[in-house]
């Protein structure tokens, strides 16, 4: 009997989510076409890792995601976090402030620092990282339709207070054409949005050099229902976009590229999410030497940051989601990530605790100090599964890439709804097959047990909290020079409707203590709104 049993599950068929089958066994003849045997860290096309002695020399950044309700209490959160052993920041903003809206916009009501930091103007940021050095702690942005805004002030910022902006590092998620495909906190049509993301990849290759003004994300798409290899296609393709549009400027391809930067998913497969980057980052440096003949090595390195995903949690035994994101975290490291972002265990139902964000920070730390995951580079590589699987997916990330490219582009696929249409019925799909137990998910379809429904702790609105922001930006309106404020908006009128880069003229007007919500309405004016297109 037991035989029996063994040889059916042998016999059985393993297709990963990316539709590739699973042999039972894979020897050096699954490898004689490969590059693996020529692949060495550091070296292109890094399959290895961007780096020849990788975590080694220095671990992964560690960057949870933070942002909470008001700025004095972001920046409390912040202090808990570096204090805890944290080495980056990755600041999450609040729904208003993420559309371009100010606190005291009516569409604000009961949103203002429920779900990230609230931002009106250069105060806020001022509270936020006040007593942090920005030279030793780097800063991601998470932000999108209204990036080119606190990207301004992050600059305005930093000059204020002495720093060299030409040696300031960070990044600012800024990636507005995945927002159509999976968040959706756009805000101008398509073609101006690119065009916004443009005059930032732009300004920072011209003033702030070391800074990544883009940081394009595979991970909300992954989210928002594309498998693997739509995930990593749909974000290469993107940032070809953004690549192509900085180069009809005359801005020279290592002016820019080793800045791009990317933010991928992880949940799944393990080893279908360790060869995905293997073999993105490898299609990554073809792409940018072959396609665009960038000289510099750096041009070519897929710097990513890869953290767990909160599609992969459940709600039901969340503990197990302390597990599940520490599988996430290996996979991360042993895909060779240079940032992580772990998510905690209790994002499936409610705002990450303090507890739960500190839970994960541990993880990571753990992973680097306890488990021996820095002792060598790329620990998997010569796997005949492993570099089986990286060329597999390298080749359907490219065909996939190709599909996008039958659509018209990405621009025009993304215009026209094609790619949102594609992804959310996979979501549908996915999550039927979740229900009806065709994907297995431990502790929702199998192990089950009987418990008390997990209740959804939504984090309270604090009314008091929002009418001090209120008052605050009440308060910095009364003072500010409003003739300067009025000057900086009509000049960013006319430079909109002169099609220029807007980032100068931000600048000056978040300096001045113009509002994220007055800049953006002027924006509006000149662009116009984005409409979603509806599909039947």
């Amino acid at each position: 009997m037991a035989d029996k049993e063994n040889n059916a599950v042998h016999k059985k068929k393993v297709t990963l989510e990316s539709g590739i089958e699973v042999k039972p066994l894979y020897t050096r003849e699954d490898m004689q076409d490969s590059e693996a045997d020529k692949s060495i860290p550091g070296q292109y096309p890094f399959t290895r890792g961007i780096h020849p002695e990788m975590y080694r020399k220095r671990p992964f950044t560690i960057r949870q995601y933070a942002g909470f309700a008001s700025p004095e209490e972001t920046n409390k959160r912040f202090k808990f976090l570096i204090e805890n052993g944290q080495t980056g920041l990755n600041v999450a903003f609040d729904l208003p402030t993420q559309c371009g809206l100010n606190s005291d916009n009516p569409r604000s009501l009961g949103e203002v620092g429920r779900v990230g930091m609230s931002v009106d103007t250069l105060d806020d940021f001022e509270i936020a990282f006040d007593g942090i050095d920005l030279n030793k702690i780097t800063v991601s942005l998470t932000i999108n339709g209204a990036a080119i805004v606190l990207m301004a002030m992050y600059f305005a910022l930093a000059e204020k207070r002495g720093y060299d902006v030409k040696t300031l590092r960070g990044t600012a998620q800024n990636d507005i054409l995945k927002e159509f495909i999976g968040r959706g906190t756009w805000i101008f049509p398509v073609d101006p949005s690119v065009k916004l993301v443009v005059d930032t990849v732009e300004y920072c290759a011209n003033h702030v050099p070391k800074y990544s003004p883009v940081s394009v994300c595979g991970y909300h798409i992954r989210e928002s229902g594309a498998n693997p290899v739509q995930e990593m296609a749909y974000a290469f393709c993107i940032a070809k976009t953004y690549t192509d549009e900085t180069l009809k400027r005359g801005i020279d391809i290592d002016e820019f590229a080793s800045r791009l930067s990317f933010n991928f998913d992880i949940y799944g497969n393990l080893f279908e999410q360790i060869a995905k980057f293997r073999g993105g980052r490898r299609l990554w440096a073809k792409i940018i030497r072959e396609d665009y003949n960038a000289k510099n090595d750096k041009s070519s390195w897929m710097r990513m940051i890869a953290g767990g995903g909160g599609g992969g949690l459940t709600k039901e035994q969340p503990e197990n989601n302390i597990i599940r994101s520490s599988y996430y975290a290996l996979i991360s490291a042993l895909s060779g990530t240079q940032t992580m972002a772990l998510c905690s265990y209790d994002e499936a139902y409610t705002i990450p605790t303090e507890k739960a964000a500190e839970l994960s920070l541990r993880t990571m730390q753990i992973l680097i100090h306890e488990m021996g995951i820095c002792d060598t580079v790329d620990p998997l590589g010569g796997s005949y599964y492993v570099e089986a699987l990286t060329d597999r997916l390298e080749k359907e990330i490219r065909e996939e890439m190709k599909t996008v490219k039958k659509m018209g582009g990405m621009v025009e696929a993304v215009a026209s709804g094609k790619i949102q249409e594609k992804v959310s019925h996979q979501a549908y799909d996915r999550e039927l097959g979740i229900q009806n137990g065709e994907i297995p998910k431990v502790g929702v379809n199998i192990f089950q047990k009987d418990e008390d429904p997990k209740p959804v702790e939504f984090h309270k609105y604090n009314a008091d909290a929002a009418n001090y922001q209120i008052e605050k930006l009440q308060q910095i309106k009364a003072k500010r020079n409003e003739e300067q404020v009025q000057s900086c908006l009509e000049k960013l009128k006319a430079d909109c409707m002169q099609n220029v880069n807007l980032m100068p003229t931000v600048i000056e007007a978040v300096k001045a203590y113009t509002t994220v919500g007055e800049i953006i309405h002027v924006m509006k004016d000149v662009y116009g709104e984005y409409e979603e297109p509806i599909f039947f």
